[in-house]
């Protein structure tokens, strides 16, 4: 990416958290000698930012208790002792740019640009009360230790999702929640 660009848009930028802020080899935002690689993107969203974004991508119109139990997923993800996502070594930038995990984090899906993602969100204090709550450590009770959601378009959640290794947990507004199985830490 060409740093004068991104030097050049930079500065138009609102800053997002201690001169932290977004650069991309697809998109040209803002340059950043923080970056992180997270896929085939560099990220340099602060771990609240990115969170927050996602919460609100993911759940934003599923009220307080869907958001939090997103934000829930999520940090167990990163604080997964086994399994697949212990192998992201607890980084939430791995765990959320996880190919095929948040469909929010992509800007295509299906060969289809997916106007739908955290790029294109806006987060308000709500998203980042969330964000801030989660990250403290705090999980929203009666989820479990749940590592997976979906939305099943249907009054039903199935029992295993997404396949044998999560077993269903709870159902948050239009979110179905899964622990998981024993199975999982050989996944």
């Amino acid at each position: 990416m060409n740093k004068k660009i991104c030097t050049k848009i930079f500065k138009r930028l609102p800053q997002v958290a201690a001169g932290v802020f977004f650069c991309s080899r697809k998109r040209k935002f803002a340059y950043t000698a923080n970056r992180k690689k997270a896929g085939d993107l560099f990220v340099a969203y602060s771990s609240r930012e990115l969170l927050a974004r996602l919460v609100q991508c993911e759940a934003g119109g599923e009220g307080e208790n869907g958001m939090k139990a997103v934000a829930s997923v999520v940090m167990n993800r990163v604080q997964a002792a086994s399994g697949e996502y212990a192998r992201l070594g607890g980084d939430l930038n791995r765990v959320i740019f996880q190919p095929g995990q948040f469909d929010c984090a992509r800007e295509t899906l299906n060969g289809q640009y997916n106007p739908q993602n955290i790029y294109n969100t806006n987060p308000q204090n709500e998203h980042y009360n969330i964000a801030d709550w989660a990250l403290a450590g705090n999980r929203l009770t009666g989820l479990g230790s749940a590592l997976w959601f979906f939305n099943p378009y249907s009054s039903n959640c199935r029992s295993n999702f997404p396949s044998n290794v999560g077993v269903f947990a709870v159902r948050i507004g239009n979110h179905c929640f899964y622990n998981p199985a024993p199975s999982y830490a050989n996944t």
